[in-house]
């Protein structure tokens, strides 16, 4: 902890890193809201098969988003100390903010390559500055991530709403204009809480300014070579298995250095970080196909498609100080359930929510709509599954870490995301595909249809186009409801075995 000083009880460098976090996620997910609406309906409109495109697009960005991450917990780790790096981060993300609210094709590439190289050297260090603050063992760990996660959703609450309405009553270009404002705010928040010494890394040492100014040269060349791999999106596979190969060389080097302990440990991180890629390819639907899905075929009452991208951060807000209360009170009465416990919750309630998301198509109505209520329901659950997993799995790889490799391990949680957006691109252009295609292969296939079925009876889906999307939508949303219960199982059966790999970390 670096000072006696405290913020609801915890170090007060969680004040600064939570006002930070809720204005960088406020620019984040006020983009992220507008993207795949603004590629469909204006920048790729002509193309015949804009909705796929897009989805492409917007799955290669939040692939990279969560790739980059990689890099820049290891040069944190290695250079510039985690401060340097937030803030090096924080201005890639302002001038990518800003250079979005150009209406142009080179500017939209070069828009959202500066977005990744700085989130990835934002994310990674901005959360291994707020493990650092919390001494090993501390209960409050997980309640501090937990109120930091809060902050996350307010900036991602509020963004779609604020961001969503401007893009609406005056043009696309002014809602990005108004993230990059809170990219900006962000940043003067991070910069306060370093010049008054809230960290523990601000001074990191650095014996030269040569290494510093070759990070800093080598971020700059980074951003052509991303907005390349934005335009040719399809290739962007090779890119992750090679980030992987070398991710998993750089842990066997490493690994050499390192105790049994310590390798039981970081083997318990990898092995959770392939059930959280599943978990995050279902739940980046939220930005792309269930985006479409609300705007196609939900009755949307009091907001627009964008905005709904704010029901899922609003149940988080609601429900985080429940949740951390919850997790504090059970460690104190040791009932609190195991990190892969919680995982396997999370993911089974997720998978609920995507049923419920399936099964609104019984009530559908004349113009192939469902009611608002079951988008409501089914993000209810998604959230409670998200707060089981994603707060505690930040939390877990800074306890699970060695203390010398945790924005490393931090960069390869984030790189399980990247390959979760990736496949959740794959998954969202499901949902652009026509009924016919949809013939069953094997047995899992069966079982689909025999449930789409039932969920869609009151239908047909030669109708109208409407009720052809919305055939589409219920048969991926089935298909992802029955892995991720499976999954949820699976990790449970683990579970014990997992534990023990732990060596006593909880």
């Amino acid at each position: 902890m670096t000072s006696s000083s405290s913020f609801l009880q915890h170090p007060r460098g969680l004040f600064y890193l939570f006002f930070a976090e809720l204005w960088e996620r406020f620019s984040f997910y006020g983009m992220r809201a507008l993207l795949t609406l603004y590629m469909t309906k204006e920048l790729f409109v002509e193309l015949p098969h804009k909705e796929s495109f897009s989805i492409g697009i917007y799955a290669s960005y939040g692939a990279l988003v969560y790739t980059t991450p990689l890099l820049g917990g290891f040069v944190a780790d290695k250079f510039l100390g985690y401060s340097r790096s937030v803030m090096l981060g924080a201005i890639f993300m302002v001038i990518g903010h800003f250079i979005m609210a150009f209406e142009n094709l080179v500017c939209f590439y070069t828009a959202l390559a500066l977005l990744i190289v700085g989130n990835g050297f934002f994310k990674p260090n901005i959360s291994s500055i707020l493990g650092s603050l919390y001494a090993q063992g501390d209960a409050k760990r997980d309640a501090g991530f937990g109120i930091f996660y809060m902050a996350i959703n307010i900036g991602a609450m509020l963004s779609p709403i604020v961001c969503g309405w401007i893009a609406e009553e005056y043009g696309w270009h002014y809602g990005f204009g108004l993230a990059g404002i809170g990219m900006l705010i962000g940043l003067l928040f991070f910069q306060s809480g370093r010049r008054k010494g809230a960290f523990g890394d601000y001074n990191f040492p650095v014996k030269s300014l040569r290494k510093p100014f070759l990070v800093y040269t080598g971020a700059i060349l980074l951003v052509p070579l991303v907005a390349v791999l934005l335009v040719f999106h399809q290739s962007l596979g090779y890119l992750l298995n090679t980030a992987l190969g070398i991710a998993i060389i750089s842990l066997i080097f490493m690994g050499f250095k390192l105790s049994k302990a310590e390798i039981s440990r970081i083997v318990v991180i990898l092995i959770l970080a392939f059930f959280v890629t599943i978990f995050w390819a279902f739940f980046e639907q939220g930005g792309s196909s269930l985006t479409l899905f609300a705007d196609k075929n939900v009755r949307l009452v009091g907001i627009n498609a964008s905005q709904t991208n704010s029901i899922n951060p609003f149940f988080i807000v609601l429900l985080t100080f429940p949740f951390s209360t919850l997790w504090v009170w059970l460690d104190r009465k040791d009932m609190n359930p195991s990190i892969p416990l919680k995982f396997s919750l999370g993911i089974f309630q997720l998978g609920i929510g995507f049923g419920i998301f399936a099964a609104s198509a019984l009530w559908v109505d004349a113009t192939g709509k469902v009611p608002m209520l079951f988008l409501l329901a089914g993000y209810f659950f998604i959230t409670t599954g998200e707060l089981c997993l994603s707060p505690v799995g930040l939390s877990m790889v800074t306890k699970l870490s060695p203390a010398q490799m945790t924005a490393f391990m931090m960069g390869i949680w984030f790189l399980a995301s990247a390959f979760a957006h990736h496949l959740g691109g794959w998954i969202g252009k499901l949902t652009t595909r026509s009924a016919s295609d949809f013939t069953p292969q094997n047995t899992f296939d069966v079982v689909t249809q025999w449930i789409v079925k039932l969920c869609t009876k009151n239908f047909s889906v030669s109708s109208s186009e409407n009720f052809e999307s919305l055939h589409a939508y219920t048969t991926v949303f089935v298909q992802i409801a029955l892995i991720a219960m499976v999954v949820g199982f699976v990790i449970a059966a683990l579970t014990p075995l997992l534990k023990k790999m732990m060596y006593g970390v909880k």
